[in-house]
């Protein structure tokens, strides 16, 4: 973090309620009780975001229960909440529970301050501005809300019409036809959801599901993660380098019978200051060569979801594709979808269904929060050089165009992703969360996230 601050916040402002705004407000609450917090969130539900919103018990969390915990310095925290809940069902520090269970863990976490420290306003932010007693924001119904700081929480860039004719990786409504034939852009863990939620609705047709490189996410395995000290992590070297480092490892795992997964769970807590001892080249040509098999490997699917993708794939009704997208064309009630191999051959797949999983790399500037692109708008904020999303300080300040860090904006969570990279899982945010809580507290402390 950036330091605490001569004149701590005494009400914060929060603009976006979903799991990265429902974790910066616990912790505020928690840990500064002299702070009150106001939650802008135009679904008016606070807690749940696009990823946690769904009622579909097919739809898991793709981190055990023994990482999900609001708390890094508490790890039980969400294990003893399920087991003295209807939600318990045999719960256990490895398994994988819903994500609308989730959802409702989040909104917990906020409910016994509401009325008190806590206002949740339902609306959604166009205009923030910052003056040197404070910030105004100025919602879509006029209403304009006062405040110390605000932090912006709003989550993934997401577009707010689908495109291409294809439906949106967050739009789960299913093809009436049980046999109708589904095509699906992008082979990653939104598609595994839209798969698994199809298979159990009894869905019989054919599925289809395409990308560059035709990788799917690799399955959680049981196990403790195998500790990496920091003084191991070869900081600052370059990407191929890394790499090598991380196949010594792997290799000295394996020699064990360890599998591989536990190296990189190890691997975890030092991720960030990785991508913060790279120059941008460095970042860039991860990001062009390395990615793609780093998130397959690191962002994993649940036991119980791989078995059900391998069934499908066993039976046939299940094809993976290696392709790339280049365009769709409506023909009739269905959609061609276009597609390109690597030695140029085209294809046309025609679908009755089709849904863009493309993963969440988008266009800040086209599909951020409406805050956040007048804000780029303005110069109140820029993106970072590889355009990953709105450019920070470590200390999650707001960096205006011209380079001056903000006294008084803060960005977390994906929206945020440049200064750190993964900063889109809870085990991550949770961290950002609790040190920027810290220091707008005026506590020195930082809290240090547990294996």
């Amino acid at each position: 973090m950036d330091g605490t601050f001569a004149h701590p916040a005494r009400h914060a402002l929060i603009i976006g309620g979903g799991a990265s705004g429902a974790l910066m407000a616990t912790h505020l609450l928690h840990r500064a009780p002299e702070i009150r917090v106001t939650i802008v969130e135009k679904r008016g539900i606070v807690g749940c975001g696009i990823a946690y919103a769904t009622d579909n018990p097919e739809h898991l969390l793709n981190t055990r229960v023994h990482n999900m915990s609001a708390f890094p310095d508490d790890p039980g925290h969400f294990l003893r909440w399920l087991r003295t809940r209807d939600e318990d069902c045999g719960a256990t520090e490895q398994c994988f529970v819903s994500r609308a269970t989730y959802g409702r863990y989040l909104e917990s976490l906020v409910a016994p301050w509401r009325d008190d420290r806590l206002r949740c306003v339902s609306g959604e932010v166009l205009r923030i501005e910052e003056t040197d007693k404070g910030v105004s924001a100025h919602l879509d119904d006029g209403t304009v809300v006062l405040a110390d700081t605000a932090i912006l929480a709003t989550g993934h860039a997401v577009p707010a019409a689908p495109r291409d004719g294809l439906r949106g990786a967050w739009d789960f409504t299913p093809p009436e036809d049980l046999d109708a034939q589904v095509v699906i852009v992008g082979t990653g863990l939104s598609m595994v959801d839209h798969v698994v939620a199809l298979l159990a609705r009894g869905h019989r047709g054919p599925i289809t599901c395409l990308s560059r490189r035709g990788l799917l996410p690799q399955p959680h395995v049981n196990g403790a993660a195998q500790p990496i000290g920091r003084a191991e992590v070869p900081l600052g070297a370059s990407v191929s380098a890394l790499l090598r480092w991380l196949r010594g490892h792997v290799r000295a795992a394996e020699a064990q019978g360890l599998p591989w997964q536990l190296v990189l769970d190890g691997l975890r807590p030092h991720v960030a200051a990785i991508w913060r001892s790279w120059d941008t080249g460095t970042r860039a040509r991860f990001l062009r060569h390395g990615a793609s098999r780093w998130e397959v490997h690191r962002h994993r699917m649940p036991p119980q979801s791989a078995r059900a993708i391998e069934a499908a794939r066993e039976t046939g009704q299940l094809t993976l594709l290696r392709a790339r997208l280049t365009g769709a064309v409506p023909i009739g009630a269905q959609t061609g979808i276009v597609t390109a191999r690597s030695d140029g051959t085209e294809r046309m797949l025609i679908a009755d269904h089709a849904i863009n999983c493309r993963g969440i790399r988008r266009n800040p500037e086209t599909d951020s929060a409406p805050v956040i692109r007048n804000m780029l708008a303005r110069g109140l904020a820029r993106l970072d050089p590889l355009r990953l999303g709105l450019d920070t300080t470590p200390g999650a300040r707001v960096i205006a165009r011209g380079g001056v860090a903000s006294r008084r904006i803060f960005a977390i969570g994906p929206c945020a992703r440049g200064a750190l990279w993964e900063i889109t899982a809870i085990p991550d945010i949770r961290l950002q969360c609790a040190d920027l809580a810290c220091a707008l507290s005026g506590h020195a402390g930082i809290v240090k996230q547990r294996s």
